[in-house]
């Protein structure tokens, strides 16, 4: 399966909803009903309807303060008083913006991430309001107030409309005997003059009402539904954090990434050295100083000593070449990719297939991010996957530098598990990297990984 990442659209949702139940299973939902009929029953669309209920009275309320606010201020312009109203007006949005935010959050299940609090670069109440003025978040909430006012009269009235025409009509057949008994005539009236009227009041007639209330019952929820996605895009564009500082947030999450990841590194390399290399240079120190002393006495225990820290001075020096390549291997620097990654696939305990179709070569940071994921993937193929044979792929699209490592084994890899791929894919996100993992349970796997070409 095709690991994906999924939020809840709105809270409430528990164990059991309109028309469905929970697969212990398999985790997923079983409905009995399909969506188009369950959905005026179901949670969701009630809360969608209320939000866009709320929308009028909260529309007007915001609409009438911006306007109030920016239009005294204005008037007061010609004083010093102007600036202070201006910006208790755009103080005023911002907390608009917040109860906003935890409507659609609620009612919705939009989840929005808090703007860019507001920073004064000194104390006092002039830099606040210099901070006020200059931020792009409080003349977008401000925006948001005036944009909402409009867009709100509008979603209340054809909502409201629908919803009450579909239940009024449905319901018919269970209260027409209201028109004869109160009203004096015989049911709705389509159409009447001074001498003629027009009513449903017979079987047929109140049977097909009811049909038509029931097709307007069941548009009316979508209907709402293609509403809130306004509102939706509103709070999302005008009272979110703009498309810079979630960048800016976006850097200093990788930068961290980056700075824990070289760390660990760094660990790693200190712990292979200290354990192994160096332990056993040490260990040969004390077996060549030892020689030393018998050889006088004993040249052939001498000699036997010195053979043993020579096959230690060879297998020192093997880790000391498996240690830099796994830093950065020479290969890798003098040939590039192609090389690198058939270097890494021969020593892969499966036949792996490699083609890197590339006309040139990319910046060395990218090069090397590329080649440690095929080599971890192919470890990954090692040690859990069972396969009989794997493949790697490598090829430009684009500004896109394109991996896939493919293997024919038992499946079942998953990137929320915690495991390799997750550190993986972290560190490709650092670099604006993606990892998509396609691993069904009993395979095969297939791991796609995109990279930002540099030259």
């Amino acid at each position: 399966m095709a690991t994906q990442y999924r939020s809840q659209d709105a809270p409430g949702y528990g164990p059991y909803s309109a028309g469905g139940f929970h697969d212990g299973g398999t985790g997923r939902e079983r409905h009995l009903l399909p969506a188009g009929l369950r959905a005026p029953f179901e949670a969701r669309s009630w809360r969608e309807f209320g939000y866009v209920l709320l929308n009028l009275p909260i529309g007007i309320m915001l609409f009438t303060y911006a306007v109030t606010m920016v239009s005294l201020s204005a008037g007061l312009l010609v004083t010093f008083l102007g600036v202070p109203v201006l910006a208790a007006a755009l103080a005023g949005c911002r907390l608009f913006g917040v109860l906003e935010r935890a409507r659609a959050r609620r009612l919705l299940g939009l989840e929005v991430a808090e703007p860019q609090p507001l920073r004064a670069k000194r104390p006092g109440l002039m830099a606040w309001t210099g901070a006020l003025l200059k931020s792009g978040t409080s003349w977008r909430a401000l925006l948001y107030a005036v944009l909402h006012f409009p867009w709100a009269v509008f979603s209340f009235s054809v909502s409201l409309v629908f919803w009450t025409l579909g239940w009024s009509l449905l319901t018919y057949p269970l209260w027409f005997w209201v028109f004869p008994m109160w009203a004096g005539q015989g049911g709705i009236q389509l159409y009447g003059d001074g001498q003629h009227g027009i009513y449903l009041d017979n079987p047929f007639e109140i049977t097909v009402t009811a049909l038509v209330g029931l097709l307007f019952t069941l548009a009316t929820p979508w209907i709402v539904r293609a509403l809130t996605m306004v509102d939706r895009v509103l709070v999302y564009g005008l009272l979110g954090p703009s498309r810079l500082s979630a960048r800016v947030v976006e850097l200093e999450s990788d930068r961290g990434v980056v700075v824990d990841t070289a760390a660990a590194d760094l660990r790693r390399i200190e712990r292979d050295l200290h354990d192994g290399a160096q332990a056993r240079l040490v260990a040969l120190a004390m077996d060549l100083g030892l020689a030393k002393e018998k050889l006088a006495e004993d040249p052939r225990a001498a000699a036997r000593m010195v053979d043993e820290a020579h096959g230690e001075v060879k297998t020192a020096l093997q880790e000391l070449r498996d240690l830099a390549r796994g830093i950065h291997p020479a290969v890798l620097t003098d040939r590039g990719l192609d090389a690198a990654l058939s270097a890494v696939a021969s020593r892969c305990t499966v036949p792996v297939r490699v083609e890197v179709d590339l006309g040139e070569r990319p910046a060395a940071a990218i090069e090397g991010i590329a080649y440690f994921t095929v080599s971890e993937l192919l470890q990954n193929i090692s040690k859990h996957s069972g396969a009989r044979s794997a493949s790697v792929d490598v090829w430009r699209t684009e500004d896109r530098l394109m991996l896939q490592v493919e293997d024919d084994g038992v499946g079942n890899a998953d990137v929320s598990k915690g495991s390799g791929l997750a550190g993986l894919a972290e560190r490709l996100d650092a670099v604006d990297g993606i990892l998509l993992v396609d691993s069904p349970a009993g395979g095969p796997t297939r791991v796609t990984a995109e990279l930002p070409w540099r030259r």
